[in-house]
């Protein structure tokens, strides 16, 4: 006999036991509609309706340089701040080996709020210019306005937002431009300072003098290097001053000692210590694991933890990466996408600096043995309080389909559902999108047209991206929250969010970055369900503030900005 969930509540209440959604019983919750009957639960939204023409340039040429096959990265942010998700694009350009006969810039684009975009990248000031990979979107000065650092393979770009439309390039003030090859980076207050920081990933040993070309394959033609060939690098950590400079603070610490071929990055706390720690995903060589101890002290941890090599204890191509709470114990579990044969893995937090691999107990394992995976992000695509996960695939040899039969170089997307407590593989269910193939990159989530249902953006390599509207959650509720620091940093990076409706509780971190060369709406959406009252929501704000708040009465189904010290919904 299937159980509402009304009645599960009552069972655990019956039996002296806390509802928190984690702990309900795995059998008993069943899966519901994800959306309207006929309508598929994402559906593509072609450039004709939203306005986005801009199209990808990978640079791809008959020698197979290595950074051809990486970007590009995406990110929803409201760089107006009128309330509305506007999107950023990162392309390649000039460099050591590419010499572009036209312009290849970024783009940026304004949300018109009903449905549509405009290009507004020359008025903004944002074209960028180098050969691009990754962005992330923060307010590093803490003045309300978003801020946008650009990774790149050559010099990277910090572009301060100045309040009225326009941005500035202030990299070489900042202190920001980084030698070498760098992909995804992440803003977060690693030291509780009130100020956001910045770790940004580091790549292979790459230039004139240290490129190596990989020779013929068997068709006669140029093939693109594995990683492995290459010499490893250190990422960098940037402390911000408070003055619009930042200082690289990397020098004498693990992060410093750490070699790798960083692809992927996310700030959380996997200790509940609250202080941030960064999971980074490395290409052919173990993934890192830093644990902030304080003091710009970091313990790399990843061996100890079982998050660094497969089970079997082989290096994998980790691209990918994010945190979440996703089965509702108090604490951030970690998922990483590999390559092709690897299998992806979602790593359980066992509570004391340790992880389980648990992608077999879902579905995931099972989905992945096939795919190369790059952008992904946990996130309740349906609001029904649980935690799901999308993925974004696709090979990054060209070629790969002369050599296999089992593998393709475009791939389809993959979206998980949690029920019963574990991932289910729904794409197959989700809509005529899941069906088509990309060669898929960068993933940023965010909600573009304010209805409650997070939607998903992708990059894709030498394509165009590919917008998708979220039709799911037929009948479940939403709250929506735009946090606001006043003592602790203002995009609140690092805050636990708790909230109750119909007698469930659930909680949720707010980590920094993750997926893969991306940037996030800043927003938080709580999932409700069938609740038709947010009983209350508890916010405890990032150190240096100590401040808990708890809302009550605060209304469903839109958006609400919490300022930290007003206890009330703006």
């Amino acid at each position: 006999m299937e159980l509402s969930r009304r009645r599960i509540v009552q069972m655990l209440a019956g039996w002296g036991l806390s509802p928190m959604v984690g702990r309900l019983p795995a059998a008993a919750v069943q899966p519901e509609p994800g959306g309207e009957l006929g309508v598929p639960l994402f559906e593509e939204v072609p450039s004709s309706k939203s306005g986005i023409a801009w199209v990808h340039t990978n640079a791809m040429s008959p020698e197979r340089y290595l950074p051809e096959t990486l970007p590009p990265g995406v990110a929803f942010l409201d760089y107006d701040n009128d309330g509305w998700m506007d999107i950023y694009l990162v392309n390649t350009g000039p460099c050591d080996f590419y010499k572009p006969t036209k312009p290849t810039p970024n783009a940026l684009y304004r949300n018109n709020r009903d449905g549509t975009f405009t290009d507004v990248t020359d008025k903004a000031g944002v074209p960028g210019g180098t050969f691009g990979m990754g962005v992330a979107a923060g307010d590093y000065d803490n003045d309300g306005f978003p801020d946008l650092f650009i990774t790149a393979y050559g010099r990277c770009t910090l572009y301060h937002n100045q309040g009225d439309g326009t941005f500035r390039d202030v990299t070489d003030k900042a202190g920001l431009a980084c030698p070498g090859w760098t992909t995804s980076a992440v803003w977060f207050d690693y030291d509780n300072d009130g100020r956001l920081d910045l770790f940004v990933c580091s790549f292979v040993n790459y230039g004139p003098e240290s490129r190596l070309a990989c020779g013929d394959n068997h068709l006669g033609r140029h093939y693109y290097c594995i990683p492995r060939a290459f010499k490893p690098t250190h990422s960098f950590l940037f402390h911000n001053n408070g003055d619009g400079t930042f200082t690289d603070v990397t020098r004498g610490t693990e992060i410093e000692r750490a070699l790798g071929k960083a692809l992927g990055v996310v700030a959380t706390d996997i200790n509940n210590d609250r202080r941030l720690d960064l999971f980074v995903a490395n290409d052919t060589v173990q993934n890192f694991l830093f644990v902030n101890r304080g003091n710009n002290r970091w313990d790399e941890v990843a061996l100890a933890a079982g998050v660094a090599y497969s089970e079997n204890g082989d290096a994998r191509s980790g691209m990918g990466v994010d945190a979440a709470d996703f089965d509702q114990d108090g604490w951030q579990d970690l998922f990483v996408s590999n390559i092709d044969q690897q299998m992806y893995s979602l790593y359980r937090n066992d509570h004391d600096e340790s992880f389980s691999d648990v992608a077999r107990a879902n579905d995931v394992a099972q989905a992945t043995r096939l795919m190369s995976g790059w952008g992904l992000k946990f996130f309740d695509f349906d609001n029904d309080g649980f935690t799901d996960l999308f993925l974004a695939n696709g090979h990054p040899d060209d070629m790969v389909e002369r050599y296999t039969l089992s593998v393709k170089y475009k791939e389809p997307l993959l979206l998980f559902r949690q029920y019963g407590g574990r991932l289910h593989d729904i794409s197959a269910q989700a809509g005529p999108i899941f069906h088509k193939d990309f060669a898929a990159r960068g993933l940023a989530i965010g909600d573009y047209n304010n209805d409650g249902r997070i939607d998903v953006l992708v990059g894709n390599n030498g394509g165009a991206p590919l917008l998708l509207r979220n039709n799911a959650g037929a009948g479940n509720h939403w709250l929506g929250l735009k946090l606001v620091g006043r003592h602790c940093n203002r995009d609140a990076v690092g805050a636990r969010i708790i909230w109750s409706a119909g007698g469930l509780k659930w909680s949720r971190l707010k980590t920094g970055g993750g997926s893969y060369l991306s940037s996030h709406d800043p927003r938080e959406v709580l999932g409700l369900g069938p609740a038709r009252k947010v009983d209350w929501v508890e916010i405890h704000w990032p150190l240096p503030s100590s401040r808990v708040e708890r809302f009550v009465d605060l209304p469903l189904n839109r958006y609400v900005t919490l300022v930290e010290g007003e206890g009330h919904a703006n």
